[in-house]
């Protein structure tokens, strides 16, 4: 799941994510097949198709989620299978900037997280929490998807291409500065030549492009960085509140069972009081 994150960041430009890229393909396959993994049970009498995905679960434990997508999509005409109401989810929260904050509200409800999931599933895990942190940065990114077509029937089996993983390392667009400028300086050299003959010479145009698209993947990058950090302090206020709107109410709840015990203390000694004088 990280490198399929990473990749996507890497690979975004100016224009809109759509499931025409494989970037995309890759991680909804990878995402998808997280939220099924250890999944409990086949059949489900609550799903619409008799088939219990992990839909069913997103649809109850997401939906304390303000302004949420969730009865949106069950009323999607063209959607009725469980697996296509998931996949469609995983395109509206990309394209609403909201997944994260979709995930992590599903796992605070361990009540119905731990209904859904058997042991040892990736969502009953610390890594789960882990996921939370990675997603926030797509909200850098923008996506636009069709919820439409053999994607979205269900019918298309998952499948995920672990090739582009196998040796992930850093391009040639992320040369580190020293390189960038051992390689302009050994560029500018004047008494500078070709060692080998059959290598192309590089033009001053050739130079200054290679520059600029450096330049604009160095902003890219920075880019989606700011968006991670507003993201994750975004989260993180969201969390404060909730855990102060919990203190309180936990306050609130200590201080009636003192109350109540007060009473009860009293009722009790009057109970003894009375049961002496009988005596």
């Amino acid at each position: 799941a990280r490198f399929s994150v990473k990749t996507l960041l890497e690979k975004y430009t100016a224009d809109p994510i759509d499931d025409s890229s494989e970037e995309f393909v890759n991680f909804a396959a990878i995402l998808e097949q997280i939220l099924s993994h250890r999944f409990k049970g086949p059949v489900s009498w609550f799903s619409s198709d008799g088939q219990r995905g992990f839909w069913d679960y997103i649809r109850l434990a997401c939906s304390k989620v303000p302004n949420n997508c969730v009865s949106s999509i069950e009323n999607m005409e063209n959607i009725s299978t469980s697996r296509a109401k998931g996949r469609a989810w995983i395109r509206v929260a990309l394209m609403e900037k909201r997944m994260s904050e979709y995930i992590s509200t599903a796992l605070r409800d361990t009540r119905t997280t731990r209904r859904f999931y058997d042991d040892g599933a990736i969502m009953l895990r610390e890594e789960s929490t882990v996921l939370t942190g990675m997603l926030i940065g797509l909200s850098a990114i923008d996506f636009s998807f069709c919820l439409k077509g053999e994607v979205m029937d269900g019918k298309t089996p998952v499948v995920i291409d672990y090739t582009p993983y196998l040796k992930f390392t850093q391009s040639y667009d992320y040369l580190s500065e020293e390189e960038e400028r051992g390689s302009v300086e050994s560029s500018t050299s004047e008494d500078s030549s070709p060692e080998h003959p059959y290598l192309p010479l590089v033009t001053d145009e050739d130079s200054w492009y290679n520059k600029w698209r450096k330049m604009e993947q160095k902003f890219r990058i920075v880019y989606a960085q700011k968006g991670y950090l507003e993201e994750l302090v975004r989260l993180r206020e969201s969390q404060l509140k909730d855990l102060e709107a919990e203190n309180k109410r936990l306050k609130l709840r200590l201080e009636e069972v003192m109350v109540q015990n007060q009473l009860e203390k009293r009722e009790l000694e009057g109970v003894i009081l009375e049961l002496q004088e009988q005596l």
